[in-house]
């Protein structure tokens, strides 16, 4: 069965193109002195011109000139120029075979060539095989390879031949990324990696395929939901550093390939093959699973704190007629005042002239209950919204390995305060909780009378996560 190309033919045409503008023929098809004298040893125009051709190509791209050899009009004028001969005499050289190769010989001595070989070729598979550790794009590998074999002065083989080079070198760091991945991992490991390819428990589905699913809605039933695949990743209690001597490109692409196989597919890999793809998913999988909790919960506050702020706006809009009206009474009863104190008449009875007193009591309460926070703020609403959060919060803060920059260090101190609570099943924040992250707009509802607020401190927390986590002050 024939090898499949690494190349496509545009790829192929684009790594050995030769130069057609007039600066790139300059730079790399111009004769120095030395060149021309040897040039014009040749007998006939056509030989001329076919000896410069070959020392040209030689140079650059670095290949020699086959029967089969087609030229840019461009190069042949350019060349034929130079060394004073027609163009049309180019189409006669080369019809003896042996002429073109005795000046392939006499050009290697000249520029001091070499031809490539098997122990080039071994040597080239060697050099490549680190690059391959990076990536295993064929046509990055390629690139590398001529540019390679140029410096050390060898003519360049045929594009097969770099292919089957960066071919082999793929190979060769598929299985190093391999070893790196299964080496560290016991056998516990190894049972746990073969379970994620069973059918889970109450599910149609394998392990691997339901780690695998993207949650729905940014809610707490798909937050819990999610938590729980974290908590699967991390019961495989792999080796701390796995992978992190694999270049992410190779990692990455690792993790994909397994990703588009089937579980069924995957479990006919060879040991080495299954393991180190599953492993790699696994790594890749919890990464992603972070991710995207950690954008949930983000989500999840924007509605929350959205929420609020369009109930705020609507309470305000519906209480708009019976505010206005209190606001005309207090006017009334205001001007009632300064016409009493300005006329020395009792206050009592210029309230009474307005309104009876029991109803001046009244709208007082009114006023009370129509009254918004002295910040007037919607965060007071969002306090309504605690039970949501509840929900999955002690959960997610549980799973998150969380660092944090010294800016953000309180915010991680408070998060450690819920995580005990959370833990000890603690109503009351202590005392000593750390505050000084807790903006002023927040210090209203969380700082209190009573001591600190357990909904608002604890909203105040998972707010400001959400922004650190934004900012890069803390990470997972």
């Amino acid at each position: 069965m024939p090898r499949r190309a690494l190349l496509s033919d545009t790829e192929r045409d684009s790594l050995l193109i030769l130069p057609e503008n007039q600066n790139d023929l300059i730079q790399h098809y111009s004769f120095t002195d030395a060149d021309l004298a040897l040039i014009r040893q040749r007998r006939g125009a056509a030989n001329r011109l076919g000896f410069a051709v070959q020392l040209c190509l030689l140079r650059y791209p670095g290949y020699a000139l086959a029967s089969d050899t087609v030229l840019p009009e461009a190069v042949v004028h350019c060349i034929a120029k130079q060394v004073g001969s027609d163009a049309a005499a180019w189409p006669e050289y080369g019809e003896r075979e042996k002429t073109r190769n005795e000046h392939l010989h006499e050009l290697r001595a000249y520029m001091g060539l070499s031809v490539f070989g098997l122990p080039h070729f071994r040597k080239l598979v060697h050099s490549l095989s680190d690059l391959a550790m990076q990536t295993d794009k064929a046509m990055i590998l390629a690139a590398h390879s001529l540019e390679s074999l140029r410096q050390q002065r060898i003519i360049l083989p045929a594009l097969t031949v770099i292919e089957r080079a960066c071919a082999e070198a793929v190979t060769r760091a598929n299985r190093r990324i391999y070893r790196t991945l299964i080496d560290p991992l016991e056998r516990h490991h190894k049972r746990s990696l073969d379970n994620l390819l069973n059918v889970a428990p109450d599910m149609n589905v394998t392990w691997l395929v339901w780690l695998r699913q993207s949650p729905l809605k940014p809610n707490s039933r798909y937050m819990r939901e999610h938590i729980e695949r974290l908590k699967v990743f991390q019961s495989l209690a792999l080796p701390d550093g796995l992978g992190r001597q694999i270049h992410q490109n190779r990692l990455l692409k690792t993790a994909r390939e397994g990703a588009q196989m089937t579980p069924r597919d995957l479990a006919k890999f060879e040991d080495e093959r299954r393991y180190a793809t599953l492993a790699a998913l696994a790594i890749e999988g919890m990464a992603t699973v972070t991710d995207e909790l950690v954008d949930l919960h983000d989500r999840i506050m924007i509605r929350l704190f959205s929420a609020a702020k369009n109930k705020h706006q609507q309470d305000f809009q519906k209480q708009g007629k019976a505010i206005n009206d209190k606001v005309r009474l207090y006017s009334k009863i205001g001007r009632a005042l300064v016409e009493a104190k300005a006329s020395g008449r009792d206050p009592y009875a210029a309230i009474e002239a307005v309104l009876p007193w029991t109803d001046f009591a009244q709208s007082v309460t009114e006023a009370g209950q129509l009254a918004q926070p002295e910040s007037f703020d919607h965060l007071s609403l969002v306090g309504e919204q605690y039970s949501t959060l509840r929900r999955y919060t002690p959960e997610f803060l549980d799973v998150l390995k969380l660092k944090a920059a010294p800016a953000a260090q309180a915010v991680l101190d408070a998060i450690d305060v819920l995580r005990g609570m959370n833990a000890t099943g603690a109503r009351k924040v202590p005392d000593d909780a750390p505050t000084s992250f807790v903006k002023a707009r927040w210090k209203p509802l969380v700082i209190t009378d009573e001591g600190l607020d357990r909904r608002f401190y604890e909203i105040c927390v998972l707010s400001e996560l959400k922004n650190s986590l934004r900012s890069g002050d803390i990470w997972v």
